[in-house]
């Protein structure tokens, strides 16, 4: 949902596998499909955004090799290798795409068993990946793995499910595991079974959905982008609901696995985030050197983890990713760790990877973000910084007086927001100018 310049979708039904793929926007798909039968044992389906070959049709997913069909996002960085290695052996290709060479590839090392040869390939293979994979001979079988890029299953009655975001599968299930890098798990209709890549068997949690379905619909807005922008009264005043001691002008963050004497010996604070969150972060530079009196640094997650950081006593590393999937920010985080640092997470997805590999953090709870360009996740991501802000000052120069009236303050910022979006038609007639 966040752009697409094609899609595409396998099912398996007897006699073959039925594949239809557009260029375009869904809807394209969708007329496609009109007047063909659908049914069949099991199906993937996919979104593309381009990284390797033009938007056309023959580059949209899924990918087919033989009897293999498969559905992938990240990048496999060996593909040209492997690709010239696979057109030795005789392999055709059609499409341009990293994508096709490892639908090739697990084909290659097909031997009646698609697990094994879906570990074969992976084994082989560099880069980044979250895939779904089906074959002819297994009809009831989805095979899916993942290493830097997400996934999730949805665990149903009767069907199981696979899917990059938990709001793709709300509408079928609540009942979710998040899969770690290294990771795999296949489906079929009597239930999943999750192990690592090298085959061995691995207990994963199920987790409870708490999003209602209709945060990830329009709800009566022309796009998500529009409704996401007037919802940030509720998301804001959500991010610190709960949060804010009024009485002594503190703030309680019950994530933070941090004492308060850790809290009072941060020397140094390196955040580390891409994109929209980056920006957020430079807000919070300001925020945290102006009113805890605390040195802070904002890196590009993409650059952090490429360098030799040098990590201090005293140094708290912050993360901040809206998904807490960002392959650029969990590698600059594990960098971090790595390197001795204390680590916190800030993010809005529970179970997302970072969530789960920080020291501790604080989710912002601004529901799913549906618009490409980021509005209420990226106020709520502020916010966050401003409760954590004054904590930190409380427990070293800020008065409880002073804390008293900036949280207060914070508190009118959503009745405020309001406000200004009560005027919309007026600014729309400015903007028309």
């Amino acid at each position: 949902y966040r752009g697409y310049d094609s899609a595409g979708i396998a099912i398996v039904k007897p006699g073959g596998q039925q594949v239809v793929k557009e260029k375009g926007k869904i809807a394209s798909l969708e007329a496609a499909l009109q007047g063909l039968d659908t049914s069949g044992t099991c199906g993937i389906a996919h979104t593309r955004w381009a990284t390797h070959g033009a938007p056309n049709q023959i580059n949209a997913h899924p990918h087919q090799a033989g009897e293999v069909a498969l559905v992938h996002n990240g990048i496999i960085e060996n593909f040209k290798a492997l690709k010239v290695q696979l057109g030795k052996k005789g392999h055709k290709f059609l499409s341009d795409t990293d994508t096709e060479v490892l639908a090739h590839l697990i084909e290659d090392f097909y031997d009646g068993d698609l697990v094994l040869a879906v570990q074969k390939a992976l084994g082989v293979v560099e880069g980044a990946f979250g895939i779904a994979v089906t074959h002819l001979d297994e009809p009831d079988l989805i095979v899916g793995a993942r290493r830097g890029s997400p996934l999730v299953v949805g665990v149903g009655e009767g069907s199981n499910y696979l899917a990059s975001d938990v709001a793709a599968i709300m509408g079928q299930t609540r009942q979710v595991i998040y899969l770690d890098d290294g990771e795999m798990v296949t489906l079929r209709p009597e239930g999943v079974h999750t192990t690592n890549i090298k085959n061995e068997e691995i207990k994963k949690e199920i987790q409870e959905i708490t999003w209602d379905l209709g945060q990830i619909q329009k709800g009566g807005y022309e796009h998500f982008m529009l409704k996401e922008i007037f919802e940030q009264p509720q998301t804001i005043r959500d991010s610190f609901r709960g949060r804010i001691l009024p009485d002594s002008g503190d703030v309680k963050l019950g994530g933070i696995e941090l004492t308060d004497w850790e809290l009072r010996n941060i020397r140094r604070i390196v955040i580390l985030a891409c994109g929209t969150s980056w920006h957020a972060g430079l807000v919070g530079e300001y925020l945290l050197e102006e009113y805890a009196g605390i040195p802070v640094e904002v890196e590009y997650a993409s650059e952090f983890r490429y360098r030799s950081p040098v990590i201090e006593p005293g140094t708290l590393c912050l993360t901040i990713s809206q998904s807490g999937e960002t392959i650029d920010t969990l590698e600059a985080m594990r960098e971090a760790k790595r390197r001795g640092a204390k680590v916190l997470g800030l993010t809005n997805v529970v179970g997302s990877t970072i969530a789960r590999e920080t020291d501790g953090g604080i989710y912002i709870h601004a529901g799913p973000e549906i618009g490409v360009a980021s509005t209420k996740a990226f106020t709520s991501q502020v916010t966050i910084l401003i409760l954590l802000t004054i904590m930190l000052a409380r427990r070293n120069t800020m008065s409880s007086d002073r804390g008293m009236r900036l949280l207060a303050e914070l508190e009118r910022i959503p009745d405020k927001i309001r406000e200004i979006l009560a005027q919309s038609d007026e600014i729309l007639e400015i903007a028309k100018i």
